[in-house]
């Protein structure tokens, strides 16, 4: 069986942050980049909040630049995906694609988290071409633009709020006649005139060409159906972690996101850390998984010295 010092699951900004500075600490990290290599942040085009890019950076070459960097520094990168882990003994215990086992001294979780989406064909079709699952990310595009927003949560209040100070006017999409969000949010929506409520509304299809996303047809409770004319489709119906494999032995929340420690990437098991969006249900930005992913590695450092080469 294989044994290495640390093993990081996931390969989005977390976890090539991660490899890098465990990389430059000596720790010889293996890395399994998972399901969707570059994580959530290349179903993106251009990224334009992210530092030291005054122009912007196609989120591909991005992150394979991270991936080049921390291969550069002796980083182990493989393909592979982990079915199954036991972190109930010393040193872990890790399968990779259900044949390949590996023990570990430290374990460093980036496996990120879905954006939910609401399933249709003509969603997936357009996404980076108008349909986003982060206004954060992708709402700087549509300043003076009409956008919609999908849900009735908080989440889905903050997004509508910050597009509606960049773009012309922000339809929200909500299934029923009452927000979810709280008392604050919701007076807020009410309080912002160029948002909008559809109430009682699901989304049939997203329309558009071969330039992008153009509309939205809307099916409302009492059987009317109606197209709406918008450039950007967001999704907020919340986010799912990749955190299954880890419930049996991780503090969760109820959400389903590992539980860290207060400024740290410590997990509820010693010599386990989590980084990136399956422990950060709040940010949920590139900048602050990959500062995430270098606590990680820190806290990793630290717990071999005091644990396993002491």
């Amino acid at each position: 069986m294989e044994h290495v010092k640390t093993l990081i699951l996931g390969g989005g900004p977390a976890g090539f942050t991660a490899a890098i500075y465990a990389s430059r600490a000596n720790l010889s990290p293996v890395l399994y980049e998972g399901i969707q290599p570059g994580g959530q942040l290349t179903t993106t085009t251009v990224v334009e909040n992210f530092p030291g890019f005054p122009g912007g950076v196609d989120a591909n070459t991005l992150m394979d630049n991270m991936r080049e960097q921390a291969h550069s520094f002796g980083a182990d990168i493989r393909q592979g995906t982990a079915t199954a882990v036991d972190l109930g003994v010393r040193p872990f215990r890790i399968t990779i694609d259900a044949e390949k086992e590996l023990e570990a001294d430290t374990l460093i979780i980036a496996t990120g988290a879905q954006a939910r989406y609401l399933g249709l064909p003509s969603e997936e079709k357009f996404k980076g071409a108008g349909v986003s699952a982060c206004a954060t990310c992708d709402g700087f595009f549509y300043r003076k633009r009409t956008v919609a927003v999908v849900g009735g949560g908080d989440t889905a209040c903050e997004e509508a709020l910050y597009l509606a100070s960049l773009a012309k006017k922000v339809y929200m999409i909500v299934r029923r006649d009452v927000f979810r969000a709280s008392r604050i949010m919701q007076e807020k929506v009410f309080a912002t005139p160029n948002i909008e409520v559809l109430w009682n509304c699901n989304t049939q299809e997203v329309l558009g060409d071969m330039m992008g996303v153009t509309g939205a047809r809307l099916l409302r409770k009492d059987g009317t159906v109606f197209d709406i004319a918008i450039d950007g489709f967001f999704l907020a119906i919340g986010h799912t972690p990749a955190s299954a494999l880890f419930a049996p032995w991780l503090e969760l929340d109820a959400n389903g996101y590992i539980v860290t420690g207060a400024k740290s990437a410590e997990t509820s098991v010693p010599g386990v850390f989590a980084a990136g969006d399956v422990q950060d249900p709040r940010y949920r930005q590139a900048v602050t998984a990959a500062a995430s992913g270098c606590m990680a590695a820190r806290d990793a450092e630290k717990y071999l010295l005091e644990h396993v080469n002491a």
